[in-house]
């Protein structure tokens, strides 16, 4: 099952996307919900980010050779930071370089979507808690990383966290295929198999820190090959299952 959310006749709604049309649902996509017998041509509406989360919470060097590729240790345990939800835009959108940095990458990354509130959860137990994944961008202002020494402020400018394009249920996220594009040419290529903490293992340990509720998202970390973006370049992040999710830097 793939979940949109989507603008049509002047506001939010979600969908079922299906043979290149999205079929409006009624209900919640986190309970219960029925397909409405409204249908729209995916070129006729705007897909939106495809959840409201109430926190994005980002997992960085989770896989071993991207930590490598900056010259970090492999962490004992995962490093968590937070993203904002002003940074978050959807499909399409376009992604603000900030005037102030002077190198921002690209970072692809798979994103879990969560399906209940959860708290304390044990890995055995973590999937139940999901509903499914989507793709994201978690856009660097690099210079400004290196320079802090922390990652707030090169993570959170407006626009850096790109999700999209659906949510896909019913995957097996430890084998999908990522990759990271930039106008056409590959950037980034590898596998979930390769990350360090696997998702359940995230999902538990995110959850013994804070409370997730239903449409919170985690994002699971970035494999090698990130690189510089500049303004007019159109980066797509593709992983098996789900989809592209295409930005235009400007």
């Amino acid at each position: 099952m793939k979940f949109v959310r989507f603008r049509a006749g002047g506001r939010g709604r979600y969908g079922i996307l299906e043979d290149g049309h999205v079929t409006e649902i009624a209900g919640s996509i986190y309970g219960r919900y029925r397909r409405t017998r409204r249908r729209h041509p995916l070129g006729r509406v705007r897909l939106l980010a495809p959840c409201e989360p109430t926190k994005i919470v980002a997992v960085g060097l989770n896989y071993r050779d991207h930590a490598a590729e900056i010259g970090l240790p492999i962490p004992e345990e995962p490093i968590l930071f937070l993203k904002p939800l002003t940074a978050l835009i959807g499909p399409g959108d376009r992604i603000v370089y900030p005037a102030i940095s002077q190198r921002v990458d690209y970072e692809a990354e798979l994103a879990i979507v969560m399906k209940r509130k959860a708290r304390h959860v044990p890995p055995g137990k973590a999937l139940r808690y999901v509903l499914g994944y989507t793709c994201h961008n978690d856009v660097t202002a690099r210079d400004l990383q290196k320079k802090d020494g922390q990652w707030t402020r090169a993570k959170s400018f407006d626009t850096f966290a790109p999700l999209g394009p659906c949510i896909t249920t019913g995957l097996d996220p430890h084998r999908l295929r990522i990759e990271a594009r930039v106008n056409g040419a590959v950037r980034q290529s590898s596998s979930t198999d390769r990350l360090i903490f696997n998702v359940p293992t995230m999902v538990a340990f995110v959850s013994q820190v804070m409370t997730l509720y239903p449409g919170d998202v985690i994002v699971t970390g970035t494999p090698p090959g990130i690189g510089p973006v500049e303004r007019g370049d159109v980066v797509e992040i593709e992983i098996e299952g789900i989809g592209v999710l295409r930005n235009r830097v400007v």
